[in-house]
Order: structure tokens, then sequence, then C-alpha cells
């Protein structure tokens, strides 16, 4: 009976090791996360304003050849064209992987 009672106390502090492990493994899951994310978010802005940057530079240097007006719309039409070119792509693997799922569902 004795032996029992010493199995069911190294249990019970075997749990408890093992929840107090799982806390603190959770925990700094958590502030990693936080962490990855801001720097995700930082990553993205500057990521954008060095497109920003190219995106006026490339007007800037078209301006002579084209003119100003000219070197914008040159420039913004091809932005728009691969916009929509990638919304295309984004369509048709949507439409794609939806029939693959659908497919696999019956």
């Amino acid at each position: 009976m004795r032996d029992l009672r010493l199995l069911a106390d190294e249990a019970k502090t075997l749990a408890q090791a093992e929840l107090a492990f799982q806390r603190s493994r959770a925990a700094y899951v958590g502030a990693e996360t936080r962490t990855i994310a801001l720097l995700a978010i930082i990553a993205v802005v500057l990521v954008f304003f060095a497109f920003m940057a190219f995106v006026v530079g490339t007007v800037i240097a078209l301006g002579p050849l084209l003119g100003l007006w000219g070197a914008m719309a040159t420039v913004t039409v091809v932005l728009l064209a691969a916009a929509v070119l990638g919304a295309l792509n984004a369509r048709s693997r949507l439409r794609r992987m939806l029939s693959i799922a659908g497919s696999a569902q019956d």
C-alpha cells in the first residue's frame, strides 16, 4: 500500500512539473509570436516604402523620355497590368482548388 501511495505522489509531482513546463512553453511561444508579428509588420511596411521609392524613381527616370504625364501613365498602366495578371492567376488557382476540394469531398 505504501508503494502505491509513493507511486501516486510521484505521478502527481510529475503531472505538476509537466503542467508548469507546458505553461512556460506557452508563455514563451506567446511572447515570441508577438515579436515575430511585429517584425513581420515592420518588414512589410519597409518593403512597401521601397516599392514606392522604386515607382517614383521609375517615373522620374522615364520623365525625360516620355514627359512627366507619359511616364506616370506608363508606370500606372504597367502596375495595373501586373495587378490584373496577379488577380487572374489567383482566380484560376482558387477555382482549381475549389474544384479539387469539391471532388475530394464527393
